[in-house]
């Protein structure tokens, strides 16, 4: 289009140089055309087009971007879209979706009622997105209209402040040192996707995950790529994000003799026959895959070896995978928890999608906790071990997955034990609260039906409102959550850890955990930690080399993106994604006062 209009202008300028005003006009109107031809082009020129292959490729990218926050049967992370398009115009659709923090920003009136009724939460910007990009979102959300009825029933009244509290802030200041910087993996934030730090048995060597793919070891503070699983599973999926990707890694407590690890990444849908899975009509949108990896060196730099399949998991959505899998760091030889990994495994997204009947299930494998000896052969596949110690492993139902080891888990994001032998789960919630679980044997920790000790009454249509416990709620027999916070305070739990180092006198007996996106940070004391007790949160701030800081301002981000690891002393560090960075918590006081700003 551009050439033509320079080929008109030359055409015409010959005959016109005594008429500079009404070329001046002409080449004005002319740039104008061209312009609005771009604008038309870019927003939808699509008469030759099909419209059923814009609404496909709509529907391609929204699963592939979107899903994992929003769908059109009820509000999810985000609100369900299913009459967006008949209260908001396509352009600001589009515009909400390129960038919806300059949306809030410039004072939208529309912009600010949806981020204020969403506990002021952002939706990431996607300018990646071409206009043709946009524009089939656009036209695949308008596809998924439903009608008046069901909006008005997705909006029915529950508890708007589930909990009424707010967590005070605490005298306890943290100084933080800079301890390693991981290469970017991407051009803008979240830089690194870095979610866990963990360490050799006996040589104590630290590592750190990028979802991306890469396994880093730690030395002389400096990364060095282990293990790079993007080269070695040509399947492996790390888009679009949402925990896709290296979720997580575990070395054998035996490693320094059998030179064994595990890990959990995600490979695309149909990548491999599952060894788990539901009805082929369902929605699959990966599978999650647990290897098994044998190092020729144990003290080698750059992993050189084998690796073998254990299992492999289909899922109906991209959010909520596996991304924990750990052994029982206080376990020693001898004892029957000696080199069992513990999984943890989300919903999937499937509860949000209408799938609830695969979860809070003894016969299903997801939103679980599941124990396995990867070293054993008596599963179906035969490909690990089902310990003989596990709750339902002498069940007389045939269905009963005898690798449960505790279920009614949304998203059992971090797994640990405290110094005293409890294990705790962190589990990442819906709309509403997030918690910290005391995990018993075989024991039913309520999800979906229960969103952390309050009830989701209608799964079907509105998972994002709770209410009170029903006055039976006895029958249900339900294990209620040890700590929680809700959404006035964060939106997804981070952590937690104990301190179990000995230099820092001021962590002793406390268990540190936070939220994921805003970086805020919190602890309970863990003598507080006890089922049928809700244990008192406080927060606190950090220095950064002894220069009071918050995470959001060092990492430039309104996304943190925060996780916590420990090392084999038992010393704590925190990882913020956004910038790639690590630190060391070196020092702690308790402080008389702390400016509040």
């Amino acid at each position: 289009m551009n050439e033509i209009v320079k080929i008109i202008i030359k055409k015409l300028s010959a005959k016109m140089k005594k008429r500079k005003l009404h070329l001046s006009i002409l080449i004005l109107s002319l740039l104008n055309l061209f312009n609005s031809c771009q604008m038309s082009e870019s927003y939808g020129n699509y008469i030759k087009v099909n419209d059923t292959s814009i609404n496909i490729k709509g529907q391609k990218n929204f699963n592939a971007n979107c899903s994992g926050c929003h769908n059109f049967k009820q509000d999810g992370i985000g609100p369900q879209l299913s009459r967006v398009t008949a209260f908001a115009s396509e352009e600001w659709i589009v515009q909400f979706i390129k960038n919806s923090k300059r949306l809030i920003s410039s004072s939208d009136e529309r912009a600010v009622k949806v981020f204020n009724k969403y506990k002021k939460a952002v939706m990431p910007a996607f300018e990646g997105f071409s206009s043709d990009e946009l524009h089939a979102i656009y036209v695949y959300i308008k596809s998924q209209e439903k009608t008046d009825a069901a909006i008005e029933n997705n909006n029915e009244k529950g508890l708007s402040n589930p909990i009424p509290d707010t967590i005070a802030l605490s005298n306890l200041l943290v100084n933080l040192e800079p301890f390693t910087q991981i290469p970017s993996s991407a051009k803008k934030p979240p830089l690194a996707r870095i979610t866990k730090l963990g360490f050799q048995p006996a040589s104590g060597n630290l590592f750190i995950n990028d979802l991306q793919g890469k396994l880093y070891k730690i030395k002389n503070g400096h990364p060095i790529i282990y293990l790079d699983i993007q080269k070695l599973k040509p399947k492996f999926m790390n888009n679009p994000g949402l925990g896709s990707g290296l979720g997580s890694f575990a070395f054998h407590p035996s490693f320094q003799n059998n030179g064994l690890f595990y890990t959990t990444h995600s490979e695309i849908k149909g990548s491999g026959k599952p060894d788990f899975s539901y009805a082929d009509s369902m929605r699959s949108d990966l599978q999650w895959v647990i290897t098994e990896w044998k190092t020729n060196h144990i003290n080698e730099d750059s992993f050189t070896g084998t690796n073998r399949e254990l299992l492999r998991i289909n899922f109906v959505k991209v959010n909520h995978g596996i991304q924990e899998i750990i052994f029982n760091p206080l376990s020693k030889p001898g004892n029957k928890d000696y080199g069992m990994l513990y999984i943890g495994l989300g919903d999937g997204g499937s509860v949000e999608e209408g799938y609830e009947f695969i979860v809070h299930s003894k016969e299903k494998i997801w939103g679980t906790i599941i124990r396995i000896d990867p070293t054993g052969k008596n599963s179906s596949n035969g490909k690990y071990g089902i310990p003989s110690d596990n709750p339902f492993v002498n069940s007389n139902n045939k269905n009963v997955l005898k690798e449960i080891y505790a279920y009614g888990f949304r998203n059992p994001h971090r797994i640990t034990w405290t110094k005293s032998g409890d294990m705790l789960v962190s589990n990442i919630g819906q709309g509403n609260i997030e918690s910290i679980n005391l995990i018993q044997p075989g024991n039913d920790y309520g999800w979906p039906i229960r969103e952390g000790n309050f009830l989701t009454a209608d799964i079907k249509n509105n998972i994002g409102t709770v209410y009170p416990l029903p006055s039976n709620d006895s029958i249900y027999k339900i294990t209620y959550l040890v700590v929680a916070f809700d959404h006035d305070e964060g939106k997804a739990i981070s952590g937690g850890v104990e301190y179990w180092g000995k230099d820092i006198p001021a962590l002793k007996g406390k268990f540190l955990f936070g939220d994921i996106p805003s970086g805020r940070l919190f602890y309970t004391q863990v003598a507080d930690i006890k089922q049928g007790n809700l244990a008192t949160i406080k927060e606190w701030k950090i220095t950064i080399n002894h220069q009071p800081k918050t995470l959001k301002e060092v990492c430039g981000s309104d996304r943190v993106d925060l996780h916590f690891g420990k090392d084999i002393n038992g010393d704590l560090y925190i990882l913020t994604k956004a910038d790639g960075k690590v630190y060391k918590l070196t020092s702690a006081i308790m402080k008389s006062s702390i400016d509040k700003k």
